[in-house]
């Protein structure tokens, strides 16, 4: 990230270009005590937000809204995730396993790391 800060500055002076630019890293999160990192300025949290808005109180009044949207897409992601676990498990089970539920290991074994070239 440093590296292509000074990159995007060097190509900008080398350009010709009037604009001064000021590289910042902003993380939606939490605190920084010392935003002036020498080649960029760190934001976080509320700082972030406010450089990004220009409103002071804008962090706070994103938190209700995203916590509702974050609870109901986590629901759905839990169901599919559930679904997917257990095709996967179903798949598995079906191809790597005896039909007692015990894992055949020799055949997951020669999947994973049989030669190519026997195949």
């Amino acid at each position: 990230m440093i590296d292509n800060f000074k990159k995007a500055k060097k190509i900008l002076r080398t350009s010709q270009s009037k604009l001064q630019v000021i590289a910042v890293n902003g993380c939606c999160y939490g605190k920084e005590n010392q935003p002036d990192k020498g080649d960029y300025l760190k934001y976080c949290g509320q700082d972030f937000w406010t450089f990004i808005s220009g409103e002071l109180d804008l962090y706070t009044e994103i938190i209700t809204p995203l916590g509702h949207q974050a609870k109901q897409r986590n629901e759905r992601f839990h169901n599919e995730y559930a679904k997917v676990i257990n095709r996967f498990s179903a798949d598995f089970a079906g191809e790597f396993c005896y039909t007692d539920g015990a894992i055949d290991w020799r055949k997951l074994l020669a999947f994973n790391s049989a030669s190519c070239a026997l195949n």
